[in-house]
C-alpha cells in the first residue's frame, strides 16, 4: 500500500503539479490528485490496523502517516516498518525505529 501511495505522490508532485503550473495542463493533477487522496485514506486505515496488530509506537505510526506527504519517504518507511514487523513475527527484537 505504501508503494502505491508513494508512487501516486511522486507522479502528482513530480509530473502533475509542474504540468499544471508551468504548462497550464491541469489534467494530470486533476486525475492523480483525487486518486492519491483516496488511496492515502485507505493507507491510513491500513497503518492504524498495522499499528494495533504490530504494537507500533506512536512515533512509528506518525512516520507512516507522514510518508504519504513526503515524496520518496514512503519507500524508506515501508522498508523499515516491514523489517520491524517481520522481526517481531519471528520472535526477534528490532532496535531500529522508523
Amino acid at each position: 500500500m505504501a508503494y502505491v501511495v508513494g508512487i501516486g505522490l511522486i507522479v502528482l508532485v513530480g509530473v502533475g503539479v509542474p504540468l499544471q503550473y508551468s504548462a497550464g495542463v491541469p489534467q494530470v493533477a486533476e486525475i492523480v490528485g483525487p486518486i492519491h487522496g483516496a488511496m492515502y485514506i485507505v493507507y491510513l486505515g491500513t497503518a492504524v490496523d498495522l499499528a494495533g496488530r504490530g504494537r507500533l509506537a506512536t512515533g512509528q505510526l506518525a512516520a507512516i502517516a507522514l510518508a504519504g506527504f513526503v515524496p520518496f519517504l514512503a519507500f524508506l518507511v515501508e522498508h523499515r516498518i516491514t523489517a520491524r514487523v517481520l522481526s517481531s513475527m519471528q520472535g526477534g527484537s528490532q532496535t531500529e525505529s522508523a
